[in-house]
């Protein structure tokens, strides 16, 4: 990752996980990364249903304001948040969706669009719970934010006992289509290899 700040929102519904996903993305950076962090979230009285977001801002230099502007990367899981937390980007910025909940066929160049099916891989896997595990494997390997090693490791930190097994597959699952998606547009390096 440069020395910029990168700043990253990710968007659903509540129930999906967002919230999590982004405290995870966030720990991955903080604490095995060496990076500067910041977690907020935007969380509506609706409880389940409702969009919610998770905003993380990195940097290895210091961060003077806690919120996403124009996201180098957003993460939308649900129409309602797309219609929400869609409308500014950053130049260049990747733009990763639930091809299934969300409907998007185009993104503004230069920006790029990365999709994945990330709630039905989960159903597949038994659980549609872990479809945010999921989309954090797609997003660490398309966007690169942080480590493979350093992503895996805040997971397994974050998650309950018992459930190393499922998030792993989830993680995986997601990480390997990331790769694919990457192949795809011309970057083959695996990160696992850097």
């Amino acid at each position: 990752m440069a020395d910029q700040k990168t700043e990253i929102r990710l968007a659903g519904f509540g129930g999906q996980g967002i919230v999590l996903a982004g405290h995870i993305l966030g720990k991955a950076a903080a604490l095995f990364e060496n990076l500067n962090a910041v977690f907020t979230q935007s969380y509506g009285p609706e409880a389940r249903g409702g969009a919610c977001s998770a905003d993380v801002v990195l940097s290895r230099g210091t961060i003077h304001y806690p919120r996403v502007a124009s996201p180098q990367v957003l993460v939308l899981m649900s129409e309602e948040a797309k219609n929400t937390y869609g409308g500014h980007l950053a130049d260049r910025a990747q733009v990763l969706i639930d091809e299934d909940l969300v409907q998007l066929e185009t993104v503004p160049a230069p920006c790029s669009l990365y999709k994945i099916p990330a709630t039905r891989f989960a159903e597949k896997l038994g659980r549609k719970i872990v479809a945010n595990i999921v989309m954090l494997g797609f997003i660490t390997a398309v966007t690169r934010v942080v480590s493979y090693e350093a992503m895996k490791q805040a997971l397994f930190d974050s998650i309950p006992r018992g459930t190393e097994e499922l998030n792993l597959k989830a993680f995986e699952k997601g990480y390997e289509y990331g790769l694919g998606q990457r192949s795809e547009n011309g970057d083959q390096r695996s990160e696992k290899n850097l």
